[in-house]
């Protein structure tokens, strides 16, 4: 089944991006700041997987993608990064749209923050020198600290909506990571991460569609309020 990979990427965009075009709503008036702000955040992202995927930390069945690849990397790897990102974001967006009070106070969203910042620092240290949880923890260190320091509120929302995320996101992680299926898509060394699992999908992945996703909502918000972007 040499176009699963393709399949699921286009299954995840393809609905959220339908919906763009609501009446109401109207995501798609904000597709440019959106796909820039995807792409920014996927430039520094791919790069992290090309080295990683050279170096051994993660890798990819040849027999769930086309074959086609950029620098060892699959085109559908590619892909992931604009199509998961865009159906995540456009959730968020949607999540705001219906229910325009639901978040959380500056208060409360910064205890979150100090929470997950020592969390994260535990795990840290603990998976501390293997490569996923140390490259990952550490970029989602750096976002806390970031997010305790600056003006943006960005967290007092996405907090709840990257949980209504995280549904879709273990559906497709699980898929890629072998359940449902014979073998995984992606498979990870085991060596390189922390080795706890949430059903097939590695811990790191949950932090690491957070680091992935919250520069964008940020770069997004930023560009929305320039013009001439």
């Amino acid at each position: 089944m040499t176009y699963l990979y393709l399949l699921i990427n286009i299954v995840s965009f393809s609905v959220p991006f339908i919906y763009s075009f609501e009446k109401k709503m109207r995501f798609i008036q904000y597709w440019k700041v959106v796909f820039l702000s995807i792409l920014i955040v996927a430039v520094p992202f791919l790069i992290w997987d090309v080295i990683f995927t050279l170096n051994g930390v993660w890798g990819f069945n040849s027999k769930y993608y086309l074959g086609i690849t950029i620098f060892k990397l699959p085109l559908e790897e590619i892909l992931f990064f604009i199509c998961i990102p865009y159906a995540s974001i456009f959730t968020h967006y949607a999540f705001e749209y219906f229910f325009k009070n639901l978040k959380f106070s500056n208060k409360v969203t910064k205890t979150i923050s100090l929470f997950l910042l020592i969390t994260a620092i535990v795990f840290l240290l603990y998976g501390f020198p293997k490569a996923y949880t140390t490259v990952n923890f550490s970029l989602f260190v750096f976002l806390m600290c970031y997010s305790l320091l600056s003006k943006n509120n960005v967290l007092n929302r996405f907090y709840i909506t990257f949980l209504v995320v995280l549904f879709p996101f273990f559906i497709v992680n699980g898929l890629l990571t072998g359940s449902f299926i014979a073998e995984e898509v992606v498979w990870y060394n085991n060596a390189e991460n922390l080795g706890l699992r949430i059903g097939t999908v590695p811990i790191e992945d949950v932090f690491y569609a957070f680091n992935m996703l919250y520069p964008a909502l940020i770069l997004i918000e930023k560009f929305k309020l320039n013009k001439n972007v």
